[in-house]
């Protein structure tokens, strides 16, 4: 009955999404944007949240959807590694017709936030300073909901922060296995940077279809491309790598694995079965990348290990579900924040 109640509530809220209802975004193939992604389009308004880290001055982007009828819970959406705040735009205009307060920040370092020269990337780091844009923002508790990367900055939040995380859902998160315990080898700074400097739209979306949508791609995938490779090809060129090169390093070295019991929020780990965005295997020698567990096997053993987590498989989905089939996710994510999982 209470799914019943929930399908009949989201429904006008999905068809009311222009993924439901409008055609997908036009390639914009061979675009160049500058360091902050100038010239690419938010879905909506973008504000900046400025502070001091590490000696300098550093702004980072959010949007911020304020519903016509607040419920009192405010959702805080953290993007991927390789994806940016409007990667969200479907996800957060329907979560804010159902009546939360949305915010989505860009990570310092990523897409419209700045990304200052030389800067000592770390989880916790930029967990502080997404903890520090909300309470400018006067945002109280939260729930988070983290995808990929985003996952393992929601997850150090979690555990530093309790006071301010009462939900998370996690989306086929990074972090949740130590690469360097599995013998996946270190990669330094200076070589990531090396491979950022090969990537251009080609390459990208070869890499996107076998680890994000397992072999498959749709024309409305390349929108999400284009960021990227707008983001290599413009004039800031230098910083983005500069900044890609260090936050991978960053991940590879600050998996949250050895922390999930101190993991107290209540917490969805949703993972598409289809994921096949093992971290790490790319640079693994094949004895040791064919021997990586799969995310659903991964998602499945933290969970057990959370003080109050459960596990949501996503049969056929891979490690986008948001962007693959947006309406299925967005009845998932509701059917999680509603309790509908516990």
């Amino acid at each position: 009955m209470r799914r019943a109640l929930l399908s009949v509530f989201l429904a006008p809220l999905l068809l009311s999404s222009p993924t439901a209802a409008a055609p997908a975004p036009k390639s914009t193939a061979g675009a160049s944007y500058g360091a902050r992604l100038e010239g690419f389009d938010y879905p909506f308004p973008v504000h900046m949240f400025r502070t001091t880290a590490q000696g300098q001055a550093v702004e980072m982007a959010y949007m911020e959807l304020a519903p016509a009828k607040p419920n009192g819970r405010t959702i805080v959406l953290l993007h991927g590694k390789n994806f940016c705040g409007a990667t969200w735009g479907d996800t957060a205009r329907v979560l804010a017709a159902a009546g939360y307060r949305v915010i989505v920040p860009d990570q310092v370092g990523f897409c419209k936030s700045s990304k200052p020269k030389g800067f000592q990337y770390s989880v916790q780091g930029l967990a502080t300073l997404t903890e520090a844009m909300l309470r400018s923002r006067g945002a109280g508790k939260v729930t988070l909901v983290g995808h990929s990367m985003g996952g393992l900055i929601a997850m150090r939040m979690a555990i530093a922060m309790p006071q301010l995380v009462d939900q998370m859902v996690l989306v086929d998160p990074l972090g949740l296995a130590d690469g360097l315990a599995q013998r996946v080898p270190y990669i330094g700074v200076d070589h990531v940077a090396a491979l950022e400097r090969g990537k251009t739209a080609a390459t990208i979306r070869a890499a996107q279809r076998a680890s994000y949508y397992h072999g498959t791609w749709r024309h409305d995938y390349d929108r999400w491309v284009d960021m990227l490779a707008g983001l290599y090809a413009g004039p800031g060129r230098e910083a983005v790598i500069d900044a890609q090169a260090r936050t991978t390093e960053m991940i590879e070295t600050q998996p949250v694995a050895h922390d999930l019991a101190r993991i107290a929020a209540p917490t969805v780990l949703m993972v598409g079965t289809q994921d096949r965005n093992l971290f790490g295997r790319a640079w693994a020698p094949a004895e040791v990348a064919n021997q990586i567990p799969d995310n659903a096997t991964l998602g499945e053993r933290a969970v057990a290990k959370m003080r109050h987590g459960r596990f949501v498989p996503l049969p056929g989905l891979g490690h986008v579900p948001q962007v693959e089939d947006p309406a299925r996710f967005q009845v998932a994510l509701i059917q999680a924040l509603s309790g509908e999982f516990d």
